[in-house]
């Protein structure tokens, strides 16, 4: 039970450091630019896909060119044009589960201190945001200002979530 409420409590850190980042700083949007012309944009797009919902890379990386231009599109034909409570409840969920894994796992170490304790939360984020961030980065040109932006937020959302746990999951003394 300790594990539980020890991760529920990390994920509602994280979840209002995520938001935070999100809504009141510009770390989640740095590296996303606005296309100015949309109208024709979609339309081109929506046909050259044939509408189709998915994931999309195209031109000179796809053809193995050194060069050229290149990019990487999500097309969603019938989205939501403002945040909707689906998001919110799939982000708050899954950052509840990410940090009940790692109240689990923190419990069992036998790490005393609350400095390593974070630190061992901390650590699970370091891996988490360079084992998507850094691949897409290096894989599909994702812009580094994203990307950096993209592990900071990640990161810090790991050490919120790692006090938040390391103070409720306290280690077991022996007797």
């Amino acid at each position: 039970m300790r594990i539980l409420i020890a991760g529920l409590l990390g994920g509602i850190a994280m979840f209002i450091w995520s938001s935070i980042a999100h809504v009141a700083t510009p770390l989640g949007t740095t590296g996303i630019n606005m296309v100015t012309n949309t109208a024709s944009l979609n339309d081109t797009v929506a046909t050259a896909i044939d509408r189709r919902d998915g994931l999309y890379i195209f031109d000179k990386l796809v053809k193995g060119s050194t060069m050229g231009e290149t990019g990487f599109l999500v097309f969603i034909s019938n989205a939501p044009t403002a945040m909707v409570p689906a998001n919110l409840i799939v982000e708050f969920i899954t950052e509840v589960i990410e940090s009940v894994i790692a109240a689990w796992l923190l419990a069992q170490t036998v790490l005393v201190g609350l400095g390593a304790r974070v630190g061992f939360v901390t650590m699970m984020g370091v891996v988490a945001s360079i084992a998507t961030n850094v691949p897409y980065w290096n894989w599909y040109r994702f812009p580094t200002s994203f990307t950096i932006a993209a592990i900071i937020i990640t990161l810090v959302a790991y050490i919120v979530a790692g006090v938040a746990i390391a103070l409720v999951l306290r280690p077991r003394t022996t007797a």
